[in-house]
């Protein structure tokens, strides 16, 4: 059975306060299945997941350790089904007339899973472990522009930033930004207590998490499964036996190929939910050949990006434009055309660069994205048309983030995306950011992104948004062929509303949103 779900964003304006936010948060969502039940032991099947996990969460960087934080930790907002900020620990928030100064009103009653309640404190140092020069945090871009924290009462916090930011809500819904206990004025991660719906009871990097359902958690509408346990399982045919045999109720990252197979099968629920993930091809931009724009505008035009749709996807997405940006957000750049493949332009830019020829390696491995090495392969195929020799080079599953990813010079990679432009552009493309895979800076660039941020006009920060795209596809680093939709398999005993569409697995907070029928 597949079930085809909008992931169209829906988000609403910000206004002065929140109330409104407040009140829409309590409704409840249209959804699939009827009340929720308690009970019983959730076994999740990850394809994600690493022996270099950690919990701490600045370092987060796959999709079993974002579940892993959104189960055990708070967060001051959340993005709900339909694309919204909703309140999250924080009840509410207001800004000043021009978005530079933002208070938090917490909840009342939010405790930690050690019976400690959550003041403003606790909040300054979570916020304040991802700032700084000494951090490390990969959150470290997004919470830059924030000048002081100010502790009003024990229940109110101010963020004073050093311009407007219209969308600092959705900013502080990053899933790098959990709200853990405070110890010695710092972020305590290392204790593994949260004040999520769950509390975590082992941590085996590269293997097993296991939670244990949190009792005093604040929100008695989530938090359904008894005990939860998610299990690294980087092989797909490992992931797809365990939940054909019922070893585990859920598996993400199918072989769309053979998914419209697997949703015959007795038990087996396939869903589909078109949202920002998007594949990708990093180049570093700091490195030869890759330095030079022609180079990269070659590769650009080199790839079928819809044989990619079809082959790789198989129909599961769309094609990209070598920007993070889907046609559901709201400043998607609908007039830039379209890089199509084209192996004369290709090879028009090679001469540019004052080449006949071009070789280069591509790293890929599944832990990339499902059929990360057979994309090279097609890419090597589409790319001799124009003179290009890509050799696919597949890469080991384990290690691929620490050892790969930004450290070989083109490699597969994927993007869950986020809610907003803002943080999609600061998060990864920004000069200078941690997670900048291309190494790719550009001084217009980064102008734009600070001006859009703080500019209020929605016909202003458009223009500049568009202007930022337009640069992105013509001197970017990043080939972007396509945006997948996240197809994942459930047993038909999992309950569940309307699925969120800004990350896998519903929005990956799957852990408190499910039930069992």
């Amino acid at each position: 059975m597949t079930k085809i779900l909008s992931g169209a964003f829906n988000r609403r304006r910000f206004m002065q306060t929140t109330a409104v936010a407040g009140i829409a948060a309590s409704l409840p969502l249209s959804g699939a299945s009827a009340a929720p039940k308690k009970g019983g032991t959730m076994k999740m099947g990850k394809a994600h997941g690493s022996t270099s996990d950690t919990l701490d969460p600045g370092l987060s960087e796959n999709g079993f350790t974002l579940a892993l934080l959104f189960g055990l930790h708070g967060y001051l907002t959340e993005i709900g089904a339909d694309g919204g900020v909703k309140p999250g620990v924080a009840e509410s928030w207001e800004a000043s007339a021009d978005a530079s100064s933002w208070t938090f009103k917490l909840r009342k009653g939010v405790t930690f899973h050690d019976g400690r309640e959550l003041t403003a404190d606790d909040v300054v140092a979570a916020i304040n472990h991802h700032r700084g020069e000494q951090s490390t945090s990969a959150a470290g871009p997004i919470v830059k522009a924030i000048k002081d924290i100010k502790v009003e009462n024990p229940s109110t916090v101010t963020f004073v930033l050093d311009g407007g930011n219209a969308d600092f809500p959705f900013v502080v819904s990053d899933y790098h930004l959990a709200i853990g206990p405070s110890k010695d004025g710092k972020l305590d991660w290392k204790s593994g207590i949260g004040c999520g719906a769950y509390k975590l009871t082992r941590f085996d990097p590269g293997v097993i998490a296991t939670f244990e359902r949190y009792d005093g958690f604040w929100d008695d509408n989530r938090g359904h499964f008894d005990a939860v346990e998610m299990h690294c399982l980087v092989d797909l045919n490992a992931r797809t036996t365990a939940l054909v045999s019922g070893e585990v109720h859920a598996i993400d990252r199918l072989d769309l190929k053979t998914s419209g197979l697997l949703g015959r099968k007795p038990g087996v629920e396939i869903n589909s939910v078109a949202g920002t993930q998007h594949y990708t091809f990093a180049m570093d931009c700091r490195a030869a050949p890759y330095n030079d724009v022609n180079v990269r505008r070659a590769l650009k035009y080199a790839i079928n990006r819809e044989e990619m749709v079809e082959k790789i996807l198989f129909g599961y997405g769309s094609v990209g434009n070598d920007v993070p940006i889907g046609p559901n957000q709201r400043f998607f750049n609908s007039e830039m055309p379209q890089t199509s493949y084209d192996p004369d332009k290709a090879k028009f830019y090679l001469k540019q660069a004052g080449m006949d020829s071009l070789s280069v390696n591509l790293s890929a491995a599944d832990a990339a994205f499902g059929g990360a090495v057979d994309a090279a392969v097609l890419y090597q195929n589409s790319a001799k048309a124009a003179g290009i020799d890509i050799t696919p080079v597949r890469e080991p599953n384990d290690g691929y983030w620490s050892d790969v990813w930004m450290k070989k010079p083109f490699c597969a990679v994927y993007w869950g995306g986020r809610p907003i432009e803002d943080l999609m552009f600061s998060t990864a493309y920004q000069s200078g950011v941690a997670w900048n895979d291309s190494f790719w800076s550009n001084e217009r660039f980064d102008e734009l992104l600070l001006k859009a941020r703080a500019e209020l006009n929605e016909a202003k920060r458009r223009e500049m948004y568009y202007e930022m795209q337009v640069i992105l596809n013509e001197t970017g680093g990043v080939v972007i062929p396509m945006f997948a939709s996240y197809v994942f398999a459930t047993s038909d005993k999992i309950g569940h509303d309307k699925f969120a569409s800004n990350w896998d697995l519903d929005g990956e907070r799957w852990m408190e949103r499910w039930w069992f029928e």
